[in-house]
């Protein structure tokens, strides 16, 4: 038969989130695993120039998604590869005149936030968990089934026939979560009405180091700027959000029409559009669960809430997420309490749920509000945008909250 082994906290799942979270717990005294299912690979991806050679899969980190990489040395390790710091942000709407223009300096900081490649901050978070003696990696594994003890811990089996005991249970295994579905947690749910369509383009002239929104009557179009080893700023991610019968006609194009389209709904703000990488295509839904956390299980990240990526804040929750229930942990690793207690999981969900929600609430409401046709309601936030670009206090309340600070 084979032996159980016991650790304190299981993570289910290595991505941005609950890589994260295990590095925050690392060189602590708890005894920590993590499940991946994929297998381990800290090597550092290949940075080619060529327009296939980024990752269709971007982040806009916050300054605060920054601090807490930085606390860990980890942001360090991020810096060294392509990153590229945006210091404005300019956001407008298709029909009409209204915009809004957000400037770092207004705040006094050196910049807005950074794009980095999702695959550059994993490797660099997989880095450094492996420099913890605290922590264990134990891929490629799935998880087949868990099981609640007694003792409020669980029991996780995987497929290669292993069996761990947790006494804390994490579900950071993305939106489709398979901890949270074998738990029974409840999730509301529903479509955005809209797939989201993602790539990397070349543009004629330089993104100026700024983001760029787009509201269309289809749904939202990101430019956000991406950096090269030789620093040439022509390079964007395309987040480009529409209502599914549009996009589906958009990924049918071949790449010169669908180039073409691309520009003439962004305006040829940054010039034409001179090459496209492959593109994705995915849909959109939001979730929240009804609760984070019950006795011996916590969930972080998409496994608990996802949210329309046209403010780019999905991974950013998700990193404040896995700094609210570390330190929560930790001060309970402190008080020798058990890190599955109730008590000390509420804390965690009392912390995060109100302000995810409420981050969740703001962005359904940009998104119903920019798709009414309306007439009256489209003066009416065009009017909106042009005030509030025209009221620094409030501007730039709404600037430091979007940094996380």
């Amino acid at each position: 038969m084979n032996s159980v082994k016991t650790y304190d906290v299981i993570i289910v799942g290595a991505g941005i989130v609950g890589g994260a979270l295990a590095c925050a717990l690392g060189g602590s005294d708890l005894k920590v695993a993590v499940i991946e299912a994929q297998p381990l690979n800290t090597d550092w991806p290949e940075q080619s120039e060529a327009i296939d050679g980024f990752d269709a899969r971007v982040s806009a980190l916050t300054l605060a998604s920054k601090n807490f990489l930085n606390s860990m040395g980890v942001w360090e390790l991020i810096a060294g590869r392509r990153v590229s710091p945006y210091r404005e942000m300019h956001v407008w709407d298709a029909e009409g005149t209204g915009n809004i223009h957000f400037n770092a300096q207004d705040v006094n900081q050196p910049v807005l936030g950074h794009i980095v490649e999702n695959r550059i901050t994993s490797k660099a978070l997989l880095q450094k968990i492996q420099q913890y003696n605290n922590i264990d990696f134990i891929a490629p594994a799935k998880l087949e089934t868990i099981q609640s003890g007694d003792d409020s811990s669980y029991q996780l089996l995987l497929d290669d026939g292993r069996t761990l005991d947790a006494a804390l249970l994490v579900a950071a295994d993305g939106a489709n979560s398979k901890v949270r579905n074998l738990a029974g947690m409840e999730m509301r749910e529903w479509d955005y009405g809209h797939d989201a369509i993602v790539a990397t383009v070349k543009n004629e002239n330089s993104h100026q180091q700024t983001a760029w929104q787009r509201f269309l009557p289809e749904g939202p179009l990101a430019f956000l700027p991406l950096s090269t080893a030789d620093h040439h700023q022509q390079y964007c991610s395309i987040v480009w959000s529409a209502i599914p019968s549009y996009a589906e006609n958009l990924m049918a194009l071949d790449d010169a029409d669908f180039s073409a389209a691309l520009g003439t709904a962004f305006e040829n703000t940054l010039g034409e559009v001179l090459e496209v990488s492959h593109r994705f295509s995915f849909p959109l839904r939001q979730r929240h669960a009804v609760d984070y956390v019950k006795t011996g299980l916590a969930l972080i990240g998409d496994a608990a809430h996802t949210i329309h990526p046209l403010a780019g804040q999905g991974v950013n929750l998700g990193l404040m997420d896995a700094l609210a229930l570390s330190e929560e942990l930790l001060r309970a690793q402190q008080r020798q309490l058990n890190p599955g207690s109730l008590a000390v999981l509420e804390r965690y969900q009392r912390r995060r749920k109100a302000a995810n929600l409420s981050t969740m609430a703001g962005m359904e409401g940009f998104k119903r509000l920019f798709e009414q046709p309306a007439l009256p309601i489209r003066w009416a936030r065009n009017v909106g945008m042009r005030w509030l670009n025209k009221t620094p206090p409030l501007k730039n309340q709404l600037i430091r909250q979007a940094m996380g600070l």
